[in-house]
């Protein structure tokens, strides 16, 4: 027993600590060669027509705000189609009287909550583009975001199927905003970075994509019944053989939780979306040709494996100390050594970061973050799994709840 106790532990503290080595390295390599490309001209280019699709369910507080940064944008060419989803509060309503001020606004209401996948499925049939751009109703573009993923799609050749954004956080008064700031700047984007030198992106990120209408009907668009449909279509591409980008230069603002409650639900989901698509894409593994994805496939599962091998060991631990300073001696190494390398993966990552959004002054918050993050997602990762299994038992369709959106403050 204490022999296998005594090699979990060894996992717990080198997985880690070598991912968190690879991420440095990856983003860092990323940053060098393929983030510095020369400007796009937004002038002389001949941009095609763009259908931004907003898929909305209880966003009357948001709603009106995100339609009217659409409907200013710096793009022309473009339509913009948002989808009630059953909404309980007055977003319907609302999207009515819009749809009369903005000519280049149309919406379809929907009476019954059908989830998120749906309602980008119903605007799909709708549009008139080939290239479809994804927000959420609560997000804000910045004036050339649309430019700059469109780019991809002109001048990076036809296997194309998706080009994801640059998510940035509006609301950032509180500790929690402060460190997600952290998070989308220093982990989010370098793990982007990272899974984009290997090739294949784990996700896109929902707020913020495009997508070439051709590649999604060649994969049968998204899945209703999956809980994150940006993950799913993720998979469901590049199984295809679809290419996915990633281009920082796309920022979109968005708001986030500023609750306990809030993250924990919005992360549970992200954890649970994570593991339906690792049971669901289980055959990428028996597909040569997939090889370049299989990294990404296995670290889903080798992460899941951790955040139980180190509740294990916690536990282990605190059952046999005899006495406080031993159980000191045991941890403080350990976690010191993960912490001083994570504060070295945030200061990289932010640094890159700072020139899209000036966040390098909240390094300090980041002191935080190893600690309330890691044992926040260990405990995740552990309440999601059962969901995910049970989900893929019962099947139908994955619908929504009204999200934990926090204070609304401009960028």
């Amino acid at each position: 027993m204490k022999e296998f106790m005594d090699r979990l532990s060894t996992f717990v503290f080198w997985y880690p600590l070598i991912m968190s080595l690879f991420w440095i390295a990856g983003s860092q390599l990323f940053h060098k060669s393929k983030e510095k490309e020369m400007p796009v001209d937004f002038d002389e280019v001949d941009w095609p027509m763009v259908s931004i699709l907003i898929p909305c369910y209880n966003e009357e507080e948001t709603i009106e705000e995100t339609i009217d940064y659409m409907h200013k944008i710096n793009y022309s060419n473009k339509e913009i189609i948002a989808v009630n989803d059953g909404s309980k509060d007055e977003t319907g309503e609302i999207l009515h009287r819009l749809a009369k001020e903005y000519d280049d606004l149309r919406i379809i209401d929907c009476k019954e909550n059908c989830g998120k996948a749906n309602a980008l499925r119903l605007a799909t049939f709708a549009s008139k583009a080939e290239y479809l751009v994804c927000i959420d109703s609560d997000a804000v573009l910045d004036p050339y975001a649309i430019h700059y993923l469109i780019y991809h799609f002109l001048y990076r050749g036809e296997r194309l199927g998706a080009v994801t954004g640059n998510p940035r956080i509006r609301n950032r008064d509180t500790l929690l905003a402060k460190l997600q700031i952290v998070e989308y700047a220093s982990i989010i984007g370098a793990i982007k970075r990272s899974q984009r030198i290997l090739g294949k992106i784990m996700t896109v990120s929902g707020v913020v994509v495009a997508f070439r209408k051709k590649a999604l009907v060649d994969v049968g668009l998204w899945d209703t019944d999956m809980i994150t449909e940006d993950i799913s279509i993720s998979w469901k591409l590049q199984q295809r053989f679809w290419d996915i980008r990633y281009e920082p230069r796309a920022l979109c603002w968005m708001l986030v939780p500023e609750t306990i409650s809030g993250i924990w639900k919005q992360r549970i989901r992200w954890a649970q979306g994570g593991q339906e698509v690792i049971f669901r894409h289980w055959r990428v593994m028996t597909d040569w040709r997939h090889r370049r994805i299989w990294p990404i496939y296995l670290e889903q599962w080798v992460s899941l494996f951790w955040s139980y091998s180190w509740v294990v060991v916690t536990i282990y631990y605190f059952v046999i100390a005899d006495t406080i300073q031993e159980l000191f001696i045991w941890i403080a190494f350990p976690s010191f050594a993960l912490v001083f390398l994570s504060l070295i993966q945030l200061w990289s990552s932010l640094k890159i970061d700072n020139k899209y959004d000036n966040v390098l002054y909240l390094y300090l918050w980041a002191a935080w973050y190893p600690f309330i993050y890691w044992i926040l997602n260990a405990m995740i990762v552990m309440f999601a799994l059962p969901r995910a299994i049970k989900s893929r038992i019962k099947g139908g369709y994955a619908t929504w709840a009204s999200p934990d959106r926090g204070q609304r403050i401009s960028s």
